[in-house]
């Protein structure tokens, strides 16, 4: 099956990947030193705001806006498909999203902005977000609760006359740690006593400098802070936010966050795929320069073999995706909901094993910072759990297969 982009994405690819040369593989050194040296690991870069400043002024900026939000963009918007070779191309340099204001999670939170939010929400929260002048976090799991389940949230949301009263803990908040946070999407339990499970929760806009927003801690994850973006423990302790900061209404929390996931689940997916060919692409570079036993590694039938394997591997992953795009290019999120779970549950678990292996063909460097490879396999391996873990996409991709052919 061959996918065809648009003239417009291959334009976009033909710009991205001269920036990328230009600007992005030549300073992951200065992005490492500039992180190691600075004073608060969760601040802004210098390098990333120069390349923001260079990014949109040559017009690769929000590349990820699709077709039906196109006002929110100063170029249009893309589909699915046509975005899927600019979010792979931006994968392979893990930090690279955020110079094109593409980066996690402010790109989902941007969108339920865009599909949810009033026009007075709009001009205070999107725009800003939009420009990349402030970050975003999204505020669902719960460290007391089995989160998979998100009719299991706690945080209590009482209405106390205008306002919402917000009781309860939230951890590994993506992006809650950067200093440029100034917006938390919180869901909490409204209406614990409505008969319908998913109308309990509700999804409100919580400005992170709002009396009794705590945050307890930073989170790492195998042992990586994510900095600058990080994640963190917070603790909601009776924070007061107008009724008017409710996004959609109160009850459709849950309606709001099955709107959201879709999407950045593919843009996880898009982004590992570039991750694996680049680390495919520098270990065949390594297996030919290294030498053991009297030859060249790239000799020996194993890694050979293993080679093999992960080139077959990436492109039914890239084939996956793209394929997974098109079909939510064609019908919808919604509809293609069984395509997105197989991604969701097949894509991060497929790149965490290339990744291994190439870890283990670049010998003790493999789990070092020399390369990227170990960041990227905890990339891998936290996406299995990110906007849902595995187990419960397979549960529900499962029932719907069975429904579809078990008759």
């Amino acid at each position: 099956m061959t996918f065809q982009y648009s003239v417009k994405s291959g334009r976009l690819l033909r710009k991205l990947q001269a920036f990328m040369d230009a600007h992005v593989y030549v300073n992951e050194a200065e992005y490492a030193a500039q992180l190691d040296s600075a004073d608060n690991r969760f601040a802004s870069l210098p390098l990333i705001e120069e390349l923001k400043l260079k990014a949109r002024s040559e017009g690769l900026w929000n590349l990820f806006i699709p077709e039906s939000e196109a006002a929110f963009s100063e170029h249009g918007g893309l589909c699915n498909l046509d975005y899927y070779p600019l979010a792979e191309t931006m994968g392979r340099v893990l930090w690279s999203a955020e110079v094109f204001n593409c980066n996690a999670p402010d790109t989902g939170n941007m969108e339920v902005l865009m599909k949810y939010a009033t026009p007075a929400q709009q001009e205070r929260w999107l725009w800003p977000l939009l420009a990349g002048e402030i970050r975003s976090c999204y505020a669902m799991t719960e460290p007391q609760v089995a989160s998979s389940d998100a009719t299991n949230i706690e945080l209590s949301m009482t209405l106390d006359g205008e306002e919402w009263l917000l009781d309860g803990r939230k951890w590994f908040i993506t992006g809650a740690m950067n200093e440029r946070t100034r917006i938390i999407i919180v869901m909490g339990k409204s209406d614990p006593d409505n008969p319908d499970r998913h109308k309990q929760q509700t999804q409100v806009l919580v400005p992170r400098d709002s009396p009794g927003v705590e945050i307890l801690r930073a989170l790492t994850t195998l042992g990586y802070d994510d900095a600058p973006i990080g994640h963190a423990e917070i603790r909601f302790n009776q924070v007061r936010v107008p009724a008017e900061n409710v996004l959609l209404g109160p009850g459709r929390g849950f309606e709001i966050a099955q709107g959201r996931l879709g999407p950045g689940r593919m843009h996880h997916c898009m982004r590992l795929v570039g991750a694996a060919q680049r680390a495919l692409e520098i270990t065949c570079q390594r297996v030919q320069r290294r030498s053991t036993f009297g030859r060249k590694l790239g000799q020996h039938q194993s890694v050979r073999e293993d080679i093999a394997k992960s080139f077959a591997e990436i492109e039914m992953a890239r084939l996956l995706v793209q394929k997974t795009c098109h079909r939510m290019d064609q019908v919808g999120a919604q509809q293609a909901r069984d395509l997105i779970a197989a991604c969701k549950t097949s894509v991060p678990l497929m790149v965490q094993t290339i990744l291994d292996r190439c870890m283990q063909m670049h010998g003790a460097g493999g789990l070092s910072r020399d390369y990227f490879l170990a960041e990227a396999f905890n990339y891998a391996r936290w996406c299995r759990q990110a906007d849902g873990p595995d187990q419960v996409h397979q549960m529900a991709l499962g029932k719907q297969i069975i429904e579809r052919y078990g008759g």
